[in-house]
């Protein structure tokens, strides 16, 4: 199994930046993709962000493109998000997810390891 522990949130101001970092551990880390997801009061969760653990191929919400990041360490076993220029509409929990996929990338199931949720808070 896969063990996933986000840390890295809290209050901020608009236009400030945030880093959160998920810590992973698991037999073989490299089967899987890392994403980020967010959910807001009253809102679906969303996806926000995914990286391979094996080659780094990433992929980021439309949304959020020009101001997130998403990054690994192999060294720490942590995946994290990078949030430049922060506004209201990011508040949200924000999870970190990992799902198991083949050698083409595609996922096998679904999301099925979670981490605990981390609140990000950007006030006006």
């Amino acid at each position: 199994q896969v063990q996933l522990v986000e840390s890295g949130g809290g209050l901020v101001q608009t236009g400030d930046s945030l880093r959160l970092s998920c810590a992973a551990s698991g037999r073989t880390l490299s089967s899987y993709t890392m994403a980020w997801f967010r959910q807001a009061p009253g809102q679906e969760r969303g996806f926000v962000a995914r990286i391979n653990w094996s080659g780094g191929s990433t992929a980021i919400a439309n949304s959020v493109k020009d101001r997130f990041t998403i990054s690994r360490d192999n060294a720490r076993n942590t995946v994290y998000l990078q949030m430049n220029s922060l506004k209201p509409e990011d508040t949200a929990v924000y999870y970190c997810a990992a799902a198991l996929i083949n050698g083409r990338g595609v996922l096998i199931g679904g999301y099925d390891y979670w981490g605990q949720g981390t609140q990000v808070t950007v006030s006006s």
